[in-house]
């Protein structure tokens, strides 16, 4: 079973380096105007493109991944909101249990369905803890799978989360706002989640600025995730990843 995508996780946990991925919802991206985002994601050195979302109305995900292929050397990563999000041309897919939540389906049965046709893919398997945190209004995902996200202002109850999905034997954490988010998961929280698993780390939801990226980051995310922000202010990819690089030259340093 392939590992580089986990193996490069672990590595950059080890030696404290950052990573930037962009999140691509398949009913937002216009394929016309795709390859020069793709260049830029390629010119500032993005680390990863997660595809996928809670509600998909337009299956693109195929077109987007051949792209990724064709522009960039960039891995693509699914983030799927269901077994019909699979994609078996993607490099990798965040196999989600939603351990914030008590809904059954996506905490095991969704993965039931999924199983076979992971085990024939030649997809990464990467066993992830999602954790859907409060951001101060109802979010896609929150509604989509009907569970009730961490309160914003309880980091003990996310750590403690985090560290029984550790204990269960998922290999990645991911704590989201969600898409839309009015306010990311604050520091608080992702260093509570930090001190509490020895699994990386990855962050999205609400970071659309600078300056909550490099919150983010000296926090303890590993990875910072943004999607909607780029869609709004394309030169956030750009100072994002330039936040991104300076981290990880301090660290080399």
């Amino acid at each position: 079973m392939k590992s580089e995508i986990r193996t490069k996780l672990r590595h950059n946990l080890q030696d404290g380096r950052k990573a930037f991925a962009v999140l691509l919802d398949p009913d937002k991206v216009e394929l016309s105007s795709f390859p020069f985002m793709l260049a830029e994601s390629m010119r500032y050195g993005v680390d990863f493109f997660f595809v996928g979302g809670s509600l998909i109305t337009r299956y693109a995900s195929d077109e987007i991944i051949a792209a990724i292929r064709r522009h960039t050397t960039i891995p693509a990563i699914l983030f799927p909101g269901n077994s019909l999000h699979i994609e078996p041309s993607a490099d990798a897919i965040l196999l989600l249990s939603l351990i914030s939540g008590r809904n059954p389906e996506l905490l095991i049965g969704q993965h039931v369905i999924a199983a076979p046709l992971l085990k024939k893919s030649n997809l990464e398997i990467l066993p992830t803890g999602y954790m859907l945190i409060e951001s101060g209004r109802a979010t896609t995902v929150s509604y989509i799978s009907n569970t009730t996200p961490i309160p914003y202002d309880k980091p003990s109850v996310a750590a403690c989360t985090a560290m029984a999905g550790e204990l269960l034997g998922l290999q990645i954490m991911y704590l989201d706002a969600g898409s839309g988010a009015q306010k990311p998961v604050s520091a608080e929280m992702i260093a509570a989640v930090r001190k509490s698993v020895d699994t990386p780390i990855i962050v999205g939801g609400g970071i659309n600025t600078t300056q909550k990226a490099q919150a983010a980051l000296e926090a303890g995310a590993d990875v910072i995730v943004v999607g909607n922000g780029i869609e709004q202010n394309p030169d956030l990819l750009p100072e994002i990843a330039q936040i991104v690089k300076a981290f990880n030259e301090k660290v080399a340093v």
